[in-house]
């Protein structure tokens, strides 16, 4: 039992409530100890009996092999998008997520989808990749590999023949849209968020204190091996040079 919550403390905090999330909601289900009728959304007790918590469970419910798959995915996604570009900004990528999250049960409403773990995943997913560096590359389910930017798409086809397509898609329209709005078109695997909406994406203060992490934290970030500075600091590199400091010299005349 130690080991695992050793191991569990290695996961980043977000990331790791996911996990846990995941396995609180879900194994209790399976093993029949609540209804899954008591987690999935179900809008009219949401919205008429106040039944709220369902807003949440409908993220993490999921059957045996979903939940494999769906979490260990997820969880891998997530540590890699929280360990890489929200080092020491958690309290950021947990405000994103729930905006991201209420973004996906709104969009599904139309489709009456009472589950959204799916959609969570290839949220999550599609960000990892629109953010992973130039040439990444991964496999799918080690027979195939292909490049990172990729595999939210190929996600897409393998749901398309299982016909979950829907809930891909909603996912992939929110996750374009949180990489738009907060990091910016172009980003890629570098860069700070530049978004139009970027600010909108900065964790309110209640939520940062609880976090115990600091206002206006924006590092220079490694990135696949790509060292990323803000411009003013690359401006002042570039200004600086590497060579000899010659000193500021002194114009003719003056003396």
């Amino acid at each position: 039992m130690a080991e695992i919550v050793a191991e569990l403390k290695k996961i980043p905090s977000v990331t790791r409530f996911l996990v846990l999330s995941s396995l609180g909601v879900s194994v209790p289900a399976i093993l029949g100890f609540v209804h899954p009728h008591r987690l999935v959304f179900l809008t009219p007790l949401v919205t008429q009996q106040w039944e709220i918590w369902r807003i949440y469970t409908s993220l993490f419910f999921g059957g045996w092999s979903i939940l494999f798959f769906n979490r260990s995915s997820s969880s891998r996604n997530s540590n890699s998008i929280e360990y890489t570009y929200y080092e020491r900004r958690s309290s950021d990528y947990a405000w994103q997520l729930f905006l991201a999250s209420m973004g996906i049960i709104a969009l599904n409403r139309p489709f009456g989808s009472v589950v959204h773990d799916h959609a969570f995943l290839c949220c999550i997913t599609y960000l990892m990749c629109a953010l992973s560096p130039p040439g990444a590359q991964t496999s799918i389910m080690g027979f195939i590999t292909i490049p990172v930017k990729y595999f939210s798409y190929a996600l897409l086809a393998i749901d398309v023949i299982n016909g979950r397509a829907f809930e891909n898609i909603t996912g992939m329209i929110v996750g374009h849209l949180w990489w738009w709005c907060v990091w910016g078109a172009g980003t890629g695997a570098g860069g700070l968020e530049h978004g139009p909406f970027a600010s909108l994406g900065s964790a309110p203060g209640w939520l940062r204190d609880w976090f115990g992490e600091r206002a206006g934290d924006r590092r220079a970030t490694n990135r696949g091996g790509y060292q990323v500075h803000p411009p003013r600091e690359r401006a002042e590199q570039a200004a600086r040079g590497t060579g000899h400091n010659w000193g500021s010299g002194q114009r003719l005349g003056d003396q």
